[in-house]
């Protein structure tokens, strides 16, 4: 009885000896590097995720509304003063640039030519900041999901370069003397993995409606010098 116990308790301890936590804790140092930059990639992308998740929410539900009082408004002036409401539309945006613009060239008495190719400049120009400000952070989704299976690759390989050096030394060949080195380069895979396909994933998400966005907003300028012109004639 007393024989079979002690093989007990030693298989207990192995199983401890093979748990997560101990394999990170226990792992070289050039793999627990490799961990930390993939989570911090990866806890930096879930930031920017959320943070962009509900920027490009408000920009879009808000430049809906904001597209709706300016169609059923029959006085510029009557949409400017309601823009307030709309700070996060980067449609609204770049109607206060056109409409300030306006107001210039209205004021100086500038020849209407002049006056609609200023205003063409204004409004590319605020559609290229909205833009911007819009796409800010959005490259570190694409880094991450391009990079981190490198990375991860690279704790992998280390690794397994780790378990080849102890196999080397060792007199005789056992998962016990390479299976923690082993462990902790599936661990950088895993790792790797578990950092880019969320990044990927949202970056192409959010790829797609910030094309939708910008789309919105270059028609919204053409329709807006359209009826500038008009009024200009």
């Amino acid at each position: 009885m007393e024989p079979v116990l002690e093989v007990y308790l030693a298989s207990t301890r192995s199983g401890d000896d093979l748990s997560v936590l101990s394999l990170l804790t226990g792992a070289d140092f050039v793999v627990q590097l490799t961990l930390l930059v993939l989570v911090f990639m990866s806890f930096g992308c879930w930031a920017i995720i959320v943070q962009k998740y509900l920027r490009l929410r408000s920009a879009t539900r808000q430049s809906a509304k904001f597209l709706d009082v300016f169609w059923k408004s029959k006085k510029l002036d009557t949409v400017y003063e309601q823009t307030g409401a709309f700070q996060k539309s980067p449609i609204a945006e770049v109607f206060k640039a056109g409409y300030q613009e306006l107001a210039k060239v209205t004021a100086g008495g500038n020849d209407k030519a002049d006056a609609v190719d200023n205003l063409t400049r204004t409004l590319r120009r605020a559609t290229s900041v909205e833009n911007v400000n819009l796409e800010r952070y959005i490259t570190f989704l694409a880094t991450t999901g391009a990079t981190a299976p490198f990375i991860g690759l690279f704790g992998t390989v280390w690794g397994i370069l780790r378990a080849f050096q102890k196999l080397a030394g060792a007199t005789s060949a056992s998962i016990d003397v390479v299976g923690p080195d082993i462990a902790h380069a599936l661990i950088a895979t895993a790792a790797g993995l578990v950092a880019a396909i969320p990044a990927v994933m949202a970056f192409n998400y959010f790829n797609s409606s910030l094309r939708r966005l910008n789309t919105e907003m270059d028609n919204f300028s053409a329709d807006f010098l359209n009826i500038v012109k008009r009024h200009l004639r």
